[in-house]
């Protein structure tokens, strides 16, 4: 809704300017008029920061540097406020209901006549769904808009919510989880990339930590709400479902009605839409039009992730580094009833309620976002839209890297009954705080490092992430159950450890890494 008000001033603004430039013909140049030297031609608006190309006979239309109001890193600050509040509501709901049914792992199971181990493949399917739409997520986003690429995949999220709630056996219901995954791809991928379009470099330091609070957080808030429920008898394990649904819709309506477009290249495309209007020629184009189709966005979305993995160390490392953090995050959903229910005997509620630990560690470093605010803006010495370094963004990563087996090895050999629960709730605090700060660190180091090749960059790393994830939420409660609490932490502690020194060596040598890659930017910014 807000997408269209917005369409239509931009139109009538562009039709303003097209108007006055009616009236007063003026020349091209002969070098860009591709017809007769002295045939009189429309020229562009005034104001207008154009580009000409023989091409087509086509007047590619730009935005007029720096401060032009198109341009959504120049809107009023409010009002880009609220764009992200809506996004982290969205990202919050749709990031939940993928561990919305996780407390119901006994009751469901015993209720559908399966084990419990098949009944992890709810959370699976949704992590599969999540992985499969990655691919599609940003090509689509990049060619019809940011703003329906959300509203579509939300609606048809919300169809799949109510589809789960309702399915009469475990079957159906695997296949709506899957498709809500699906569906949910869209937000969880492209999230980031909305937050590019609105924040240049030192804002960003602000901004994308809440944004990827909702990331991290949701999926552990999902289960305190959800062993409750389970435990209530007038509800009952489907209601986790219903909930989902509950809290969704609202989030569909703010957006529906209030959240804009924010892709420059589309906003650009109504811009030259208006201006052909006024002027009747058809010449005022955007680029966009014919470099981002959707099969040539297709193309690079299928083939680019797989090449950035194989062929970019930064992608490869700070990839397999948010695998095992998803990979943690989402088998814990299945591990404690290991860690906490069998080792304290705690109730199905109160083992939900033991995530809170990490969802308020994750809420704690989000808290410290004006901090890294300050510190960035104190980087370029308050110079607006300056831009500071990739390697300033690994810092927390630096900090947080030698915590993550600490937090692990702390888990494992403190799950003891003999010892304070609230020594293993401890560790999760620790590894919810930590989890976030490597998240953050590395998402805004590649979106730095790669620019506009960072949705790509991303897209490669969302992908391997929620697959492998998936994967390992099937294996979690036998290698649990088979090897221990305290050999499965050591495990994959070891891993963190080995992983741990990757953001120290990438900001000894991210400059050299940049220098030698064809898709990073250059310290100016160009790609």
């Amino acid at each position: 809704m807000w997408s269209l008000v917005q369409h239509r001033r931009l139109q009538k603004h562009a039709t303003s300017q097209g108007t006055k430039t009616s009236s007063e013909k003026v020349n091209l140049p002969k070098s860009v008029q591709g017809c007769p030297a002295d045939a009189e031609q429309m020229g562009p608006a005034p104001g207008l920061h154009h580009e000409e190309s023989r091409e087509g006979h086509k007047v590619y239309i730009k935005t007029n540097g720096d401060d032009d109001p198109v341009d959504p890193r120049n809107w009023p600050l409010l009002d880009r406020v609220k764009n992200i509040a809506i996004l982290a509501y969205l990202v919050f709901v749709q990031a939940w209901a993928g561990a919305a049914e996780s407390m119901a792992n006994s009751a469901a199971s015993t209720d559908e006549g399966h084990s419990k181990v098949a009944e992890n493949l709810a959370i699976s399917m949704y992590l599969f769904g999540i992985g499969a739409g990655s691919l599609f997520a940003g090509p689509i986003s990049e060619t019809v808009g940011r703003n329906p690429t959300y509203l579509v995949s939300t609606f048809c999220f919300l169809l799949f919510v109510l589809g789960a709630a309702l399915a009469p056996n475990f079957g159906g219901r695997l296949v709506c989880r899957f498709f809500i995954g699906l569906f949910a791809s869209a937000t969880l991928t492209i999230n980031g990339s909305s937050v590019r379009d609105q924040f240049r470099s030192v804002k960003r330091a602000f901004v994308f930590p809440v944004i990827a609070w909702a990331n991290v957080a949701a999926p552990m808030i999902a289960p305190i709400a959800g062993g409750w429920i389970v435990e209530n008898l007038n509800l009952g394990w489907r209601w986790n479902e219903w909930i989902t649904l509950i809290i969704s819709v609202p989030a569909f309506i703010l957006a529906f009605v209030f959240l804009p477009e924010t892709y420059l290249p589309v906003l650009l495309d109504w811009k030259a839409s208006g201006i052909r209007r006024a002027t009747n020629d058809r010449r005022y184009v955007s680029e966009h039009v014919y470099s981002n189709t959707f099969k040539a966005q297709m193309k690079k979305g299928l083939t680019m992730p797989t090449r950035f993995f194989f062929t970019e160390p930064v992608i490869a490392v700070l990839g397999i580094y948010l695998i095992l953090l998803y990979t943690l995050l989402f088998t814990f959903l299945s591990g404690f009833d290991y860690l906490f229910s069998e080792t304290y005997g705690l109730s199905t509620a109160l083992t939900g309620s033991c995530f809170g630990a990490i969802a308020s560690g994750a809420t704690a470093f989000t808290l410290l976002a004006p901090g890294l605010y300050s510190l960035a803006r104190a980087r370029t010495e308050h110079v607006r839209g300056a831009r500071v370094s990739p390697e300033f963004r690994l810092w927390p990563a630096i900090v947080a890297g030698p915590l993550l087996p600490v937090s692990l090895f702390w888990l494992g050999w403190g799950n003891y009954s003999s010892v304070s629960i609230w020594c293993s709730l401890t560790a999760c605090f620790l590894f919810g705080a930590v989890m976030i700060a490597i998240y953050v660190s590395s998402y805004e180091y590649i979106i730095d490092s790669y620019g506009d090749h960072s949705a790509m960059a991303l897209s490669s790393i969302t992908f391997l992430r929620y697959m492998i994830a998936g994967g390992m939420v099937m294996a979690s409660r036998p290698m649990y159950s088979g090897i221990g609490v305290h050999w499965t932490m050591t495990l994959l502690g070891c891993i963190a450890t080995v992983l741990a020194p990757a953001p120290l060596i990438f900001w000894k040598l991210g400059p050299k890494l940049r220098k030698k890659s064809p898709y990073a930017e250059s310290p100016d910014g160009k790609q």
